[in-house]
């Protein structure tokens, strides 16, 4: 990826996503936390620290966007309000803009549904789509 459009995927995140990325001291709070840690690449923290030093691409890349729950709990648990869960959601949005389709379609999540499913990963897989 070019710089200036590395610095430009950038921008966009910090812009829709809200997030100060500086404020982060990488206490790892927010990764002990997170439920989905075992299925992530790319764990909440890192997920911080890699969007401050530019590897938007790498994110995109990255199936964790997709295994995160947005279940929030880095969220909660950050003592700086750094607010992860909300980078990534932004990395997510971005690249179903840029493919110009959904990830994950509401006819698909019926099949994906087994007894064992937390109730919560029903929610946030609708907040993977856009409508």
């Amino acid at each position: 990826m070019s710089h200036n459009k590395n610095a430009a995927a950038v921008e966009q995140i910090l812009r829709s996503s809200g997030v100060d990325v500086r404020k982060c001291m990488r206490c790892g709070k927010c990764t002990a936390t997170c439920p989905a840690f075992d299925e992530m690449e790319y764990h909440p923290h890192q997920f911080v620290y890699m969007v401050e030093k530019g590897q938007i691409d790498k994110l995109a890349a990255s199936p964790s966007i997709w295994h995160c729950l947005s279940c929030f709990a880095c969220m909660e648990r950050c003592p700086r309000q750094v607010e992860p869960a909300k980078l990534i959601e932004a990395v997510r949005l971005s690249v179903i803009r840029e493919k110009g389709q959904n990830h994950l379609k509401p006819e698909d999540v019926p099949a994906m549904l087994d007894e064992d499913l937390p109730q919560q990963a029903i929610t946030s897989a609708f907040r993977k789509y856009s409508k």
